[in-house]
């Protein structure tokens, strides 16, 4: 089947949370916006659930309020290390915890009724010829847009074609599930938990429904033999994990899981795609917000876009080159500060040396959390 569309649209490949609000934005600035999604909403997604509140300013521009959600109110971070340390820092922005099964549930429900044309199909192949894009799916239908923004996240086939091949670096497999509590658990703390190869974190989400996800060391998970004996043998070993563990029951049908997860760098701009969200590179847990980092680069994104494409102020290798470089100036400190972090916290002596630091000078700490956090997000006029 051949669909004709507009001159002027855009095709937005993959509904996770930066495809939803790129959607979103364009929809808000005028666009013809189209948006292919493989999977159905709601459903659950391997995340940490915790959203610094930098992005509430944007998301009030584009007219979504996640208040009516009963998200937890997150203020205060707190670390701790297999050695029984502790320690914790005020959150500067503070943040809120929110499932993403709730959230893109929102965020779709929003651009429906805003006129976002939204279809449930896998995208097979994506190719560039004249200036104009063509998009073949699985049911064989071919879509032609004037720009394709590159939303699939991590492990779609997509991602694993031309440059975004690299998936072996470092693999690591992420787990989650969300948990009945029993007993009065800190309702505004989000906690970073080391285990031997990875980390854990801990927070509310709506519902009073505790969110425990990690991500470990593939090969350590794999020797393990599976979810309960990881938690068992390793995450254990973690004293304030093992008593929280200990105090949960689990909700739902179980934990969900994602193997192979490279934390490599990929190129924001492929095939003349803008690549958003984790498409751009998988962010690393300990950027500390990669939700927010997710929403970000949909916003700088479509600012470029509708420069492009509506209002003709750039062309389209101004649009390409303009996004990689504000990609770059955006977060490549905070995805470096998560790589130097993830180093950290795998060699024990490192880790000890940083905590004794952090003890003698909390200020430290602080610097870590405004090192992997971003500024309140501001959108320029329309």
């Amino acid at each position: 089947m051949q669909s004709m569309v507009p001159e002027k649209n855009v095709l937005v490949i993959g509904g996770g949370l930066a495809g939803l609000t790129a959607a979103l934005h364009l929809n808000k600035s005028g666009m013809d916006v189209t948006l292919i999604e493989r999977h159905g909403y709601p459903r659950h997604k391997v995340c940490g659930e915790y959203v610094s509140n930098e992005v509430l300013p944007y998301f009030d521009w584009l007219g979504v309020d996640f208040r009516s959600l009963a998200p937890s109110n997150l203020h205060t971070l707190r670390y701790t290390t297999l050695s029984g340390r502790a320690v914790e820092c005020g959150l500067p922005l503070g943040g809120f915890g929110l499932s993403r099964y709730a959230m893109d549930q929102l965020l779709y429900r929003v651009a429906l009724a805003r006129g976002v044309k939204v279809i449930f199909d896998a995208v097979r192949e994506v190719g560039y010829h004249n200036d104009r894009f063509s998009v073949a799916t699985a049911s064989g239908s071919i879509y032609k847009a004037a720009m394709v923004l590159g939303a699939f996240g991590k492990l779609s086939a997509l991602s694993k074609k031309g440059k975004n091949t690299d998936r072996s670096s470092s693999p690591s497999v992420g787990v989650k599930a969300h948990y009945r509590y029993d007993g009065d658990f800190p309702t505004g703390e989000v906690s970073l938990n080391n285990f031997s190869g990875g980390y854990c974190g801990v927070s509310m989400v709506e519902n009073r429904q505790l969110n425990i996800c990690y991500l470990a060391d593939y090969a350590s998970f794999r020797k393990s033999g599976g979810i309960k004996n990881f938690q068992q043998n390793v995450l254990n070993r973690n004293r304030f994990l093992k008593e929280v563990l200990e105090r949960s029951t689990i909700l739902g049908q179980g934990p969900i899981s994602v193997g192979q997860l490279s934390f490599a760098s990929q190129p924001a701009v492929q095939d003349h795609m803008l690549m958003i969200g984790d498409t751009a590179g998988l962010i690393h847990p300990l950027c500390g917000n990669g939700m927010a980092m997710a929403v970000g680069s949909a916003k700088l994104s479509c600012e470029l876009v509708v420069g492009y494409l509506r209002d003709g102020l750039i062309n389209r290798r101004e649009m390409e080159t303009g996004y990689q470089k504000a990609w770059k100036d955006a977060f490549g400190g905070r995805m470096w500060a998560g790589r130097m972090l993830s180093g950290l916290g795998k060699s024990t002596v490192l880790q000890g040396l940083a905590m004794e630091a952090v003890g003698r000078f909390p200020l430290l700490l602080k610097k870590m959390i405004e090192s992997t956090h971003g500024k309140p997000i501001s959108v320029k006029g329309l």
